[in-house]
């Protein structure tokens, strides 16, 4: 299955769950919960008032193990302007931000750090169930943010 393909299938609209692609093309679904949803729009506003730039909430983007979708993730206007021609984001955004869930397990997380890094993505956040943030980069796990610094729990 291609990204265009899920896109175009109506049955998989409007369902309570965030779906990718693997690298076989099998769709991989998680559900949100309503705390996990408040995080996402937090982020958002908060990005978008310290940073500018794009905001974006559950962006596709294609890695080498598939499509993988940040619950948020942040782009210069440059970023938007490459990519707004694409079905399926080429590249990651330079900030890409994964919210925890219950179902989440750290080694899908760190396989998703990765796969957003060598995507392009500068920093990846993992926000835990708490609220807590924890900042990644190409040298590994860092204590804050290169883009802000006002912001380490939401």
């Amino acid at each position: 299955m291609q990204w265009q393909d899920v896109l175009a299938d109506k049955s998989l609209q409007d369902l309570p769950y965030k779906i990718e692609l693997n690298e076989r093309g099998n769709i991989e679904m998680s559900p949100a919960s309503l705390i996990h949803s408040r995080f996402q729009g937090k982020l958002a506003k908060i990005l978008g008032l310290e940073l500018g730039g794009e905001i974006f909430t559950e962006l596709a983007i294609q890695t080498r193990l598939g499509v993988k979708v940040p619950d948020v993730a942040w782009g210069t206007d440059d970023y938007f302007q490459h990519h707004c021609e694409e079905i399926c984001a080429s590249s990651a955004p330079e900030i890409c931000i994964e919210i925890l869930s219950l179902s989440n397990t750290m080694t899908e997380m760190q396989d998703k750090i990765l796969l957003y890094l060598e995507a392009g993505a500068i920093e990846v956040w993992l926000v835990e169930q708490q609220g807590l943030i924890r900042f990644f980069n190409t040298d590994g796990e860092q204590k804050n943010s290169s883009f802000t610094k006002n912001i380490s729990k939401i």
